[in-house]
């Protein structure tokens, strides 16, 4: 992933980290889901990055559920 990326949270649970990336959108920030979860097996984590710029906001709109 580029430079300009930071990952801000990552965790096992899909809901929790679509509700993140939501709340994020819903406040016009971008963000970006890697999905390091092995199919088969079904263990790993998942990450959310969002712009070098917007890590800082993006972190207080999640502090509440992160």
């Amino acid at each position: 992933m580029e430079k300009e990326w930071v990952r801000i949270f990552e965790t096992a649970d899909s809901i929790l980290i679509e509700i993140s990336r939501s709340l994020l959108e819903e406040s016009e920030i971008d963000s970006v889901i890697m999905n390091k979860k092995d199919s088969f097996y079904n263990f790993g984590e998942m990450e959310l990055y969002v712009h070098r710029n917007n890590v800082i906001r993006a972190k207080q709109i999640l502090k509440n559920i992160i």
